[in-house]
């Protein structure tokens, strides 16, 4: 039996999620990039790696979506693939 509470999150749920957390690593990259130019010394290292670093962490925090989660097991339940396997004699 599946509970409601154990079930994956909506598909345009888990797209809104998985667009915000990108848009916001997008917005914070652009703010490192435009830093790079106004910030003096060694500054400028940490903001251009931010610029160029955070693309990667942007697209792979976007693609982690909920496919690729696991999901919770519930002690005591077994999972459907496990009731349909047949049984040794």
């Amino acid at each position: 039996m599946q509970s409601a509470t154990a079930l994956p999150a909506a598909p345009v749920d888990d797209r809104k999620r998985r667009m915000r957390a990108y848009s916001t690593a997008m917005s914070i990259r652009m703010a490192c990039f435009i830093l790079v130019f106004f910030v003096p010394g060694w500054w400028k290292l940490v903001f251009g790696l931010g610029a160029v670093v955070l693309p990667y962490v942007a697209v792979v925090l976007a693609n982690a979506g909920s496919r690729g989660a696991v999901q919770p097991r519930m002690p005591g339940v077994a999972s459907q693939l496990a009731l349909e396997q047949p049984r040794p004699e």
